[in-house]
């Protein structure tokens, strides 16, 4: 029974007092550099109120008081800046934001309100660690963002959804939305490379690695390895790496085909605790201390990549197709084995839009197994080719028993 207004008041009174209380928190001695601080931004709120609940439909009296404000906040701002030649205009933007939280309480859910006031008061928090944060980002990253933001934000919207041919039951949108998956989850391990873990070890440059690519992981601590004989983090970070294309894996067929991740997700999920003991035995080995330092790639999103992962899906698109009408579910099985010795998520993502080719949930889970065993296969012999000889022991020992229970699994698979 209490009235709305009444409540209205005192969230906006309550949560005003805070802003300006962060205000004076933040300038205890420094009162030209701030605008008022927590009696300040409290009227300023209770203004912003009664110029609102005066007139709520045409907001005649609220925009005539805005302005006002705004007018007082600019002649403030210009004196300031010649008393004391600060630009910083933030104090100033939050008592305009300040003043305008009266019609958000009666207008929008409480929940965007709040959070409109916890981002404001956070952002004005974290100046320090903003400022930090932007010392490390150069200009080559905007670049990234932007084309992340054309893939995944302005192509694939503007797509057909409708297949291409009645041959190939693939649409624009399905075939740009696996680049877009691939891109995002290459995106999302390099930030976290470069930004939250930048001095990552072996095994956590491993882990993020594996989110990208494990063949190229491998292939990188193998090398790292013959230069340093480092044997048991390289060993680690090799079938690390793995563990994490399951996960990849997994996380893209519940995107695309989540009937087969159901089911997929039971295998994999065994081949991840089998391979998870080797990682804690190897690292246990200690024989050395030094810890291996693998840069983050610099650009994740090369256009040219990404096109040619989508002819590379093309292309598996239709041999599967062709495989399936020619051969039936015995060249699917002999097809997946082969194409484990290249990139195998271009195929295996053919697969996951299995519509495509009529096949099964157990066919594709079958397929999606054997590829990758097959690529783990050729990821042992690049490390024993490409690694430092000490490794060849452990390398040896946990590929090859991922290999073995990934073929075991195919038993089960009906």
């Amino acid at each position: 029974m209490i009235p709305k207004d009444f409540i209205n008041f005192l969230l906006i009174v309550v949560f005003s007092f805070f802003i300006g209380l962060e205000q004076r928190l933040r300038h205890p001695d420094e009162a030209e550099n701030r605008f008022g601080t927590d009696r300040t931004y409290v009227l300023l709120a209770i203004l912003g109120f009664v110029f609102y609940i005066i007139s709520p439909d045409n907001l005649i009296p609220f925009f005539i008081g805005f302005f006002s404000i705004i007018i007082f906040l600019a002649i403030y701002y210009l004196n300031r800046l010649k008393k004391t030649n600060d630009p910083g205009i933030t104090t100033i933007l939050t008592g305009a934001i300040t003043y305008t939280l009266a019609p958000l309480f009666y207008t929008q859910p409480i929940w965007l309100v709040l959070l409109l006031i916890v981002t404001v008061l956070i952002i004005i928090e974290i100046k320090e660690e903003i400022i930090k944060f932007s010392k490390k980002i150069d200009r080559n990253e905007i670049i990234i963002l932007a084309k992340f933001v054309i893939i995944a934000g302005i192509i694939l919207p503007l797509l057909s959804d409708k297949p291409i041919s009645t041959y190939l039951n693939i649409s624009p949108y399905k075939f740009w939305l696996t680049i877009v998956a691939v891109s995002s989850i290459s995106y999302f391990s390099y930030l976290l490379k470069r930004y939250v873990f930048p001095n990552a070890g072996t095994i956590l440059t491993a882990i993020l690695g594996g989110l990208y690519s494990s063949t190229a992981t491998t292939i990188i601590l193998a090398r790292n390895s013959k230069k340093t004989g480092e044997k048991s983090q390289t060993s680690a970070g090799i079938i690390a790496a793995t563990i994490m294309m399951y996960l990849r894996l997994l996380i893209l067929a519940f995107i695309f085909n989540q009937a087969v991740a159901l089911k997929l997700s039971i295998y994999f999920v065994i081949l991840i605790l089998a391979g998870i003991p080797f990682v804690f035995w190897f690292i246990k080995q200690k024989e050395e201390q030094e810890t291996l330092k693998i840069e983050a790639k610099r650009n994740p999103l090369e256009l040219k990549t990404a096109v040619i992962f989508g002819i590379l899906f093309a292309f598996f698109a239709v041999l599967t197709h062709y495989v399936v009408s020619k051969f039936g579910d015995a060249g699917v099985n002999v097809l997946s084995f082969i194409v484990g010795i290249t990139d195998i998520d271009p195929y295996i993502l053919s697969l996951f839009q299995g519509e495509s080719h009529a096949l099964s949930v157990d066919l594709i889970v079958k397929a999606v197994v054997i590829a990758t065993a097959s690529n783990n296969l050729i990821k042992m012999i690049y490390s024993l080719i490409i690694g430092n000889k000490n490794i060849r022991k452990n390398v040896i020992l946990g590929f090859s028993t991922l290999i073995i229970v990934s073929f075991i699994l195919l038993i089960f698979i009906s």
